[in-house]
């Protein structure tokens, strides 16, 4: 495309999302001046199909093409036929199948029916990142959605905390011991380890792709996808030639809402005026050791007070019906995207866990959690299996680094390792997190080793991390 062409193509561009006569007669003149000077127009069959003839001076044209009609569709060929379909808005293309899990499948499905039928994502406004409340077409919600590209650290971020943080204090920006822009994986991996040890306290959580108007897309994004809208509404041969019409879908993790949570900060405020009964304190402590398991494991960096929630039922009646209910607590681990750091803190900030302040820490680790955890953490074939899952879900990631992974699984070894010890030996949580930071690399295998190999000072070296953090309560 010589100068010329690329003049009027840049016109297009500007003026071409323009709405009303005046952008209708510039589409007109340009297309009118392009066929002026390379070809000529000529009715076909007295109707308002229009076909494009080339002259001799055919490299000069533009890189643009026209199917040609003809008068009986039986004599149409093949090389007449326009080499991409026309490309329709289908956001039924962008989430994945989900064979194996029909049930999350369905949510997504009502996520995408509920988009396409104008009731987009609502963000959240608390928080440092962008998420959304996802709802289907009853308007309730169904499940929170992060996109990778508006994470804290991303560079669609919408909130303004993030960037006045980077603006003020770039020396301290960002967590030097994460992957940069993989939390969406993070929250999806940390779901693999709960449903994987069967812990239970994490919302199904996978990987999805969305399209909606509501997320925070650049400029440049949506003027293209306005452009060619414009130019296949008013030229539907030239919209049949885009790869993709409408803003491009964004890849992200798409966790199922709980419902009748409230913040643990809530809660256990009012657990400390109005105490537990005894059943209801066994079942909670339980559940709090999962969570302990859980974010030992995956070694989250940011797990406060406010970012895990409590579904509390006490076993009163209800003063409308007096009926008895049944006394349950659960617990809902969110937002993990903070995890599986590929080195421990060692830079600024010791990211300690906040739950070792409470007094549910303190109590050693119950029968109950051992019987659950210990027999599949102590096998290593069981690991090194959710390694291999781990591995299949972040090599997703088009920044996938293999080297940075093995390192954060050789953290998550030196913390199940840990953890190992600490159930055997019978110590709590606070006993726990006090144990030295380790690290579990692996080796190569020695000559003549054959299968898998199950001890772990064949195929793995231990060591500890002597590097401190500056600050260790922060």
């Amino acid at each position: 495309v010589d100068a010329s062409w690329r003049s009027r193509l840049l016109l297009l561009l500007l003026y071409g999302s323009s709405s009303g006569p005046g952008g209708t007669r510039f589409f007109s003149f340009f297309f009118k001046s392009m066929t002026s000077e390379q070809g000529k127009l000529r009715a076909i069959n007295a109707g308002d199909e229009l076909g494009l003839y080339q002259d001799s001076d055919e490299q000069n044209l533009p890189d643009v093409t026209f199917s040609v009609g003809t008068s009986s569709n039986a004599s149409r060929t093949r090389e007449s036929q326009p080499l991409l379909r026309r490309m329709e808005p289908d956001l039924g293309t962008t989430a994945e199948t989900f064979p194996d899990d029909p049930q999350f499948a369905n949510v997504v499905r009502e996520a995408i029916t509920a988009i396409e039928t104008g009731i987009y994502p609502e963000r959240i406004y608390q928080g440092s990142s962008g998420s959304y409340f996802v709802k289907n077409c009853e308007r309730t919600k169904i499940a929170v959605y992060k996109p990778k590209d508006e994470e804290p650290y991303g560079r669609l971020n919408p909130k303004w905390t993030k960037w006045m943080h980077k603006l003020c204090c770039p020396c301290c920006f960002g967590r030097s011991c994460l992957v940069p822009n993989q939390g969406y994986l993070s929250e999806a991996g940390a779901s693999l380890v709960d449903q994987k040890l069967q812990l239970n306290i994490v919302p199904k959580t996978k990987v999805v792709k969305l399209v909606s108007e509501t997320f925070n897309y650049s400029a440049l994004d949506r003027t293209k996808a306005r452009t060619k809208k414009n130019v296949t509404e008013r030229f539907p041969k030239v919209g049949r030639h885009f790869h993709r019409i409408g803003l491009p879908p964004k890849v992200g993790s798409f966790q199922l809402y709980v419902e009748g949570y409230q913040d643990a900060d809530y809660w256990l405020r009012k657990f400390e005026s109005e105490p537990l009964p005894p059943d209801l304190q066994r079942m909670f402590q339980f559940q709090f050791e999962r969570l302990v398991v859980l974010d030992y494991i995956i070694r989250n960096t940011d797990r406060g007070n406010d970012n895990w929630l409590i579904k509390c039922t006490r076993p009163d009646k209800e003063p409308q019906s007096w009926s008895p209910r049944t006394p349950e607590i659960k617990i809902a681990a969110i937002d993990n995207g903070l995890a599986f750091p590929f080195k421990h803190p060692d830079s600024w900030r010791a990211y300690p866990y906040h739950w070792a302040w409470l007094p549910m820490a303190k109590v050693p680790f119950s029968s109950e959690t051992r019987d659950l955890v210990l027999p599949q953490l102590s096998d290593m074939n069981f690991v090194q299996e959710m390694c291999d899952e781990l591995h299949a879900l972040f090599k997703k990631d088009p920044g996938f680094d293999k080297n940075l992974f093995e390192k954060q699984m050789s953290v998550m070894r030196g913390q199940i390792l840990n953890l190992n010890q600490a159930l055997k030996d019978g110590k709590s949580p606070v006993q726990l997190v006090q144990m030295p930071a380790v690290i579990v690399e692996r080796s190569s295998r020695r000559p003549g080793a054959r299968g898998r190999i199950k001890s772990l000072n064949d195929n793995f070296i231990q060591s500890f991390q002597n590097k401190a953090p500056f600050f260790s309560w922060c």
